[in-house]
């Protein structure tokens, strides 16, 4: 089984990768926040929120949070 971490999503202020992140879990899947300023509400450009799963649970978080997300300010 390949237990590599890999990049899931990049989002735009810390409350949607906490969301994606509590909705993984809820269903078992190992997740981490990770990036820009975790300890800030915003998303700082170039420094982006990132959401990591295991390679293998990728097909099922993407299954459970959808394929595509939309943001706005």
């Amino acid at each position: 089984m390949d237990s590599r971490l890999v990049v899931l999503r990049s989002y735009p202020a810390k409350i949607h990768a906490d969301l994606a992140k509590s909705a993984l879990e809820a269903a078992d899947i190992d997740a981490f926040v990770r990036g820009g300023d975790v300890n800030s509400a915003r998303w700082v450009p170039g420094n982006p929120i990132e959401l990591w799963v295991r390679s293998e649970d990728v097909e099922r978080a993407i299954e459970i949070l959808g394929e595509d997300e939309t943001f706005s300010d």
